[in-house]
């Protein structure tokens, strides 16, 4: 069903302590329904928001998204008796707003690119709480992560080699390693990272290798361990097997004489795309994964390390929803009725990438009955631009706004400007209060990068 009643909570019942977790909801925790048949989001009419700031437009819970990262929090705090740190992955969606809630919610912030830690940095986090990952890292990049002291997950050989280098007496990059455990889980083949055919770091059999190198270099601060093997996973078993592996590699290195103090499990939690989806709660996958710590430490006698994690799509992802305006419409008789939005594959790119499956709602008539199967398409070049299939909704007209449910996680951060088609504006919605956080890109916007050389310019332009 694509037309899910929203839950009747109003704008200011939410507390830190609310005992729904956010990755298992359709809309936004705030969501409601108000009395003219209208979708409200932490307050504000969702066809005012784009009445004002236009469409397609993205539309960020800002409750949802903290009482996320609260979850996180206080469960380790509940739970786990040793140090722990829970970071935001910021390649789900990497902008100062966000990242700045998330910071403001105890939480650090994982980085993919110097353009992500520089967002980062710019939204105020602390070096010290950002941690830098990515398959191939530039000089550049490396470079940049240690002048800031943030620590760096080295993946392969050649960044150890370039971060050895890069040490100085005074400058001792914090280093963790990232090891590939060889575990298989039930999610997109796209988004598996942890099984042994991986892009991304050392394999169980290079361990010994690595170890022994690091004991070599005293340059490097070796702060422990990383591994991450996969996302949107609703599995619990792969996280608990994964602490096991990791506990053993943590023994082994201390065994060595390898000061590794911290282990980062990653993040992969999934959430609630569908009706179907029925993914764990927050706090009953931390508790999985401190048990699984804990019992692993007891197993091999060692310190409980400082844990990690580094969820992104379980936190922002629920938190946040697209607004497109609906326009035409095409009946091909006895197969499919389509109906077209003035978005699509460049502001969500994930079906026609992963396949992936969303719910949607009118959110101007959200009391009408759902009375037609449709196929929601985009407008760009592309038959396989489709952003659902057969989806049920009620009868709608050209100007209604579609609202497609859990788009927060990768879809600003992949969006592109195919067909040139300007990027959409993002708000945050608190408290009856909307605030602009990403702009719309215009025209100018994107040919602003273009140069036309002299002599392509004898004719004039046409001005607009």
């Amino acid at each position: 069903m694509a037309h899910p009643a929203p839950a009747p909570i109003s704008n200011n019942s939410l507390s830190f302590n609310d005992i729904r977790s956010p990755n298992q909801q359709l809309l936004p925790l705030t969501a409601q329904a108000n009395a003219e048949g209208c979708l409200e989001i932490g307050g504000c009419d969702v066809f005012e928001l784009v009445q004002r700031f236009g469409s397609p437009l993205y539309i960020v819970d800002e409750e949802a998204l903290r009482v996320a990262c609260r979850q996180y929090r206080s469960t380790f705090e509940q739970y786990y008796p040793g140090e722990f740190q829970v970071l935001y992955a910021s390649k789900a969606w990497s902008c100062l707003a966000i990242c700045a809630i998330a910071a403001s919610e105890g939480c650090g912030v994982d980085v993919m690119s110097a353009g992500e830690l520089y967002t980062a940095l710019q939204a105020g986090v602390n070096p010290n709480q950002i941690y830098f990952h990515g398959n191939n890292k530039s000089p550049a990049e490396l470079q940049a992560a240690v002048a800031v002291g943030c620590t760096i997950v080295a993946d392969n050989w050649l960044e150890l080699h370039r971060l050895v280098e890069l040490a100085t007496e005074g400058l001792q990059p914090r280093v963790m390693l990232r090891v590939t455990p060889g575990i298989e889980c039930h999610t997109h083949e796209y988004i598996r990272t942890g099984h042994l055919d991986s892009k991304f770091g050392f394999d169980p059999n290079q361990l010994d290798e690595v170890f022994s190198f690091a004991c070599q270099q005293p340059s490097l601060q070796w702060v422990g361990l990383h591994a991450h093997i996969g996302s949107q996973i609703f599995e619990l078993q792969p996280h608990q097997d994964l602490t096991a592996i990791m506990v053993e590699w943590l023994a082994k290195a201390t065994t060595l004489g390898l000061p590794m103090g911290e282990l980062n499990v990653g993040g992969g939690l999934g959430m609630r795309y569908t009706e179907s989806d029925n993914p764990p709660r927050i706090d009953t996958w931390v508790k999985a994964v401190i048990s699984g710590i804990v019992t692993a430490c007891q197993r091999q006698q060692v310190p409980l390390p400082k844990l990690l994690c580094e969820p992104g799509r379980s936190l922002i992802g629920p938190a946040a929803v697209t607004a497109y305006t609906l326009g035409s419409r095409k009946v091909v008789p006895q197969l499919r009725t389509y109906l077209a939005v003035d978005g699509g594959m460049s502001d969500n790119p994930r079906p026609i990438t992963y396949q992936s499956a969303y719910c949607a709602v009118v959110a101007n008539r959200m009391t009408a009955p759902a009375t037609e199967i449709v196929t929601i398409a985009g407008k760009h070049c592309e038959s396989g631009d489709i952003l659902l299939k057969d989806v049920p909704l009620p009868q709608t007209e050209p100007g209604d706004i579609l609202v497609v449910m859990g788009t927060g996680a990768y879809n600003h951060s992949m969006a592109s400007n195919y067909n040139r088609l300007p990027r959409p504006a993002a708000v945050l919605v608190s408290k009856a209060e909307a605030s602009l956080i990403l702009e719309r890109e215009t025209n100018q916007d994107l040919i602003r990068q273009d140069r036309l050389p002299s002599r392509l310019t004898a004719v004039e332009p046409v001005r607009t």
